[in-house]
């Protein structure tokens, strides 16, 4: 799946639930080749992660996950991570259960996160901060996991160690992108993002999270440097578009356009959405919420014009960038509404009771602020991309992943006329 993970960049729970992993100096390879258009993602795991996740298995599980050797232990990748290496774990055919253990679980390792510190004093201050958010932020993500399992919203967690977990792997597939506007899976969609943002967390509720994650992006991003040409030639471009102003613009629209704080996913992409097996068919229950790394407290509006922009990008294609952007797979009006009118049924138990006028008076005042925070959607998987350039050994377009969503930044700032 298409995994966005947050990058552990501030000191505060309510801007962050992200996992710190590795602090260390940074590494930039140069282009091995002009372009990068051949690049294909590795099929099967390299031996040292192979050895890693036998050892992990056998640590955290139980049963005949502690009697195999590693010559028996499948492992194979699960395509689509953007940050996360996803992984699934098996035990083989040949070896009987010993008793309620799980035969497949999901192995989520972390990629590199990037930490910058501020802190311009001495060197061994600013790593132990990055230590102390590390483990503040590891603390709150686990937490989070564990109670939307126990809720039955997410996957059970089977164990958790520094470089990633073991997850329950539910048997299931991802959607594809051209699904989610599909008006069942929209719906439900909707229905499940409205039961999510019901929930209380013990979370700071402040909604600090969304513009102080992306000034630090902004930060870190102003500083970064490239040696590959085609990078410096984009982020060249990327640097001409004055970020920190348009951010500046972007932030003062956005607090003067009311939306309810709610815990929000704050990424529901179709990598992101399960369609459970044997309920394929089914008009309702058949579709999970996955991946919860960057839920926090924040704007509705950026939960759903997030959800909007993501009807546009697909990441399976299979070659450099490894991506695909359609603008014109945006939600049109009629699409938003019947999305809406699902949402609310869903959260409001009142809202099917009201006068047709009054109903559609609230899906409008939604149309204004789901489009102007889809704005926010562009800027900051924007920035974060832009980091990831710099540091992510995936091969995925990150630059150019950053120049598609400023540039539908631009086009929907020009729809809106803001």
């Amino acid at each position: 799946m298409k995994t966005k993970f947050m990058n552990g960049v501030s000191t505060s729970p309510s801007l962050t639930l992200g996992l710190l992993v590795d602090t260390g100096e940074l590494q930039v390879q140069p282009d091995p080749q002009p372009e990068c258009k051949d690049v294909i993602r590795a099929e099967e795991p390299d031996e040292q992660t192979r050895r890693k996740a036998y050892l992990w298995c056998k640590e955290f599980l139980h049963g005949a996950w502690k009697k195999i050797n590693v010559d028996e232990f499948h492992i194979s990748i699960i395509r689509g991570g953007l940050s996360n290496m996803l992984f699934l774990c098996s035990l083989p055919d040949t070896v009987d259960s010993a008793g309620d253990e799980p035969r497949n679980v999901l192995l989520r390792l972390y990629g590199a996160i990037l930490q910058m510190s501020c802190n311009k004093g001495d060197s061994r201050q600013a790593e132990k901060e990055n230590d102390f958010q590390g483990a503040e932020a590891m603390v709150l993500e686990s937490v989070m996991f564990a109670i939307l399992a126990e809720r039955a919203l997410g996957p059970k967690l089977y164990g958790i160690f520094p470089q990633g977990r073991l997850e329950q792997f539910i048997p299931s597939r991802k959607l594809d992108t051209d699904e989610l506007s599909l008006p069942d899976m929209s719906a439900e969609i909707a229905e499940k993002m409205a039961r999510f943002h019901e929930m209380r967390m013990p979370f700071n509720k402040e909604p600090k999270w969304l513009f102080g994650t992306m000034e630090k992006y902004l930060n870190q991003a102003m500083r970064l440097s490239f040696t590959r040409e085609s990078h410096v030639r984009k982020f060249n471009r990327l640097l001409n578009y004055n970020l920190p102003q348009e951010l500046k613009t972007l932030k003062a629209l956005l607090e003067m356009t009311p939306s309810p704080v709610v815990f929000c996913h704050n990424d529901c992409q179709e990598g992101n959405v399960l369609l459970l097996k044997g309920r394929e068919e089914s008009e309702k229950q058949k579709l999970m919420l996955i991946d919860f790394e960057y839920s926090s407290y924040n704007y509705r509006g950026f939960d759903i014009g997030n959800h909007f922009c993501e009807w546009m990008y697909d990441y399976t294609y299979d070659k450099f960038p490894f991506f695909k952007a359609s603008l014109r797979s945006y939600p049109t009006k009629a699409q938003q509404l019947h999305f809406f009118t699902s949402y609310l049924a869903e959260s409001d138990e009142g809202f099917l009771h009201l006068s047709k006028d009054d109903q559609i008076k609230i899906k409008e005042e939604m149309l204004l602020e789901v489009n102007r925070f889809a704005l926010a959607s562009h800027f900051f998987w924007g920035l974060w991309s832009i980091i990831q350039a710099r540091i992510s050994s995936i091969e995925f377009g990150y630059m150019d992943y950053a120049l598609a969503r400023f540039n539908a930044y631009f086009e929907q700032k020009r729809r809106l006329g803001v």
